[in-house]
């Protein structure tokens, strides 16, 4: 009679670490959508992406240490178990790990603009912020870290009237998918805000165009309503708004 082997500790081992690294991956998924959709604490959607972190390094952890032994074999099942918690597990540590790495190398700051002196203030904007733990108001110490740190940031001038700038600005921000709240054109301001995919964050932003010369100086503020780093958005956003308006034609 025939009697099936039992599974060896290195085969179980590995079947942990998959499990580890799946359910650690559904944890980081679903952090985003648990605040975004169904409105959890942000603190707390905060603390559910960081254990599902934990997990998924677990895995993988597990999972390496487990893939030689496990491997195929007499007696020796389990490496697949293994291989799929270190995919799986490195997929799901993958975007943690890019935003700790992205706030360790960006100032932690949540307000950029290209007018550090006389920043552009939020308006029509301001109104959406109420109960948001970041006042409309731009931070004192910002310029000095936004200087060192992104000192690419500038306003743009344009060899056009203001009123044709402010159709480019409209123009720019519309491509841009940004949901435009207020246009005023006498005052040379657009106001917007953007959602971010995953946690639903909301960004706002307020461009600003008034005459200089013969053409039109732009200035763009993007300022996150929670959060005291952006881990970058926000200078991405500008970033990607200056550079689409200099190519407008």
């Amino acid at each position: 009679m025939f009697v099936r082997p039992t599974n060896p500790i290195s085969h179980r081992l590995a079947r942990i670490a998959f499990i580890l690294a799946t359910v650690g991956s559904l944890i980081v998924a679903v952090s985003g959508p648990l605040h975004r959709f169904l409105g959890l604490d942000i603190e707390a959607a905060i603390a559910v992406f960081r254990y599902g972190f934990y997990l998924t390094v677990a895995g993988v952890a597990l999972g390496l240490a487990t893939i030689l032994p496990a491997r195929p074999g007499d007696r020796r099942r389990g490496s697949v178990a293994a291989f799929l918690a270190i995919v799986i597990g490195a997929a799901g540590a993958w975007v943690p790990l890019h935003w700790f790495l992205q706030a360790q190398h960006r100032p932690a700051i949540n307000d950029i603009t290209t007018d550090t002196a006389t920043p552009p203030p939020l308006v029509a904007t301001a109104q959406l912020r109420r109960g948001a733990p970041n006042p409309p108001t731009y931070p004192k110490d910002n310029a000095a870290l936004q200087r060192a740190a992104f000192p690419d940031i500038e306003p743009v001038t344009l060899a056009v009237p203001p009123a044709e700038a402010f159709k480019r600005v409209e123009r720019v921000a519309t491509a841009l998918d940004w949901e435009i709240v207020a246009r005023v054109p006498a005052d040379g301001r657009l106001e917007a805000f953007v959602i971010s995919p995953w946690f639903g964050f909301r960004d706002d932003i307020v461009v600003r165009v008034r005459p200089q010369g013969t053409g039109s100086r732009v200035d763009i503020r993007s300022k996150s309503r929670i959060g005291e780093a952006d881990l970058g958005g926000n200078v991405d956003r500008v970033r990607a708004f200056l550079a689409r308006l200099k190519s407008e034609g």
